[in-house]
């Protein structure tokens, strides 16, 4: 175990978005998705650099004391390509008293991670087109595996207008909540080009710099669609489980 090493990208202290509380954030290189949207292209084309274990524990022991409510948060990049690591940090943290969460596309099943973890913010892909079979067929295998080990699962969306927003795919992220009801719920992260300066310094094209951000009034319409849908879904798997025992 000391001589356990990941190659990261940055590590980031007083985050309020990456989960609950305030939260360290590490930030770690590599992931096995190009996504048009990401907003941490450096994680994906840079080559980072490597850290021990015992360094990553002692940067996140001296915020400790500004963790309020919050806890470890490992993201990326892809933290579940580096599995082995943050399965070793969780135990490490875990000593300190300081939950960790995993921010992942659910693309990597590695359960030795996952029954580490206090939690996932696992970020459902459907910019291109997906219908309600489709996600859960892509998302079972990872979704099963928190379920067996009652790791706490929200489920994140970024929402992006004229691409994912129509009720159509919106839709589609309820039936998946209906099929694992044990997830506590889908939150909706509004698109967002605050990247594109880290594309030009990358000298990369940023593949969404056409498209339109989020509003407000976009996740609000997004959310009130999918608590209706899923509603509805709850009420048709209901009625069917009713009229079998008919």
């Amino acid at each position: 175990m000391a001589d356990c090493k990941a190659r990261i990208d940055s590590f980031y202290h007083g985050s309020a978005v990456d989960g609950e509380g305030l939260r360290s954030v590490l930030f770690f290189s590599g992931c096995n998705l190009r996504c048009p949207f990401c907003h941490n292209p450096e994680t994906l084309y840079g080559s980072g650099k490597e850290i021990s274990l015992d360094e990553a524990v002692a940067t996140v022991k001296r915020y400790v004391p500004y963790m309020k409510k919050g806890g470890l948060t490992l993201s990326g990049g892809e933290p579940f390509l580096q599995a082995e690591f943050c399965a070793f940090l969780a135990d490490e943290m875990h000593k300190l008293g300081i939950t960790v969460i995993a921010e992942t596309n659910g693309m990597t099943v590695k359960e030795s991670l996952i029954r580490k973890l206090d939690g996932v913010r696992l970020d459902i892909k459907n910019q291109r087109g997906e219908n309600g079979e489709q996600l859960i067929a892509r998302y079972t295998l990872f979704l099963k595996a928190c379920e067996k080990h009652g790791v706490d699962v929200l489920l994140t969306n970024v929402l992006i207008p004229d691409v994912n927003d129509f009720e159509e795919s919106v839709g589609a992220l309820a039936k998946l909540k209906e099929k694992f009801d044990f997830c506590r719920g889908v939150e909706f992260l509004p698109f967002m080009k605050l990247c594109e300066e880290k594309y030009r310094g990358m000298g990369l094209e940023f593949p969404y710099a056409t498209m339109r951000e989020a509003t407000r009034e976009d996740i609000e319409k997004a959310n009130s669609y999918f608590s209706n849908k899923l509603n509805f879904y709850i009420k048709k798997s209901f009625d069917s489980r009713i009229n079998l025992n008919i």
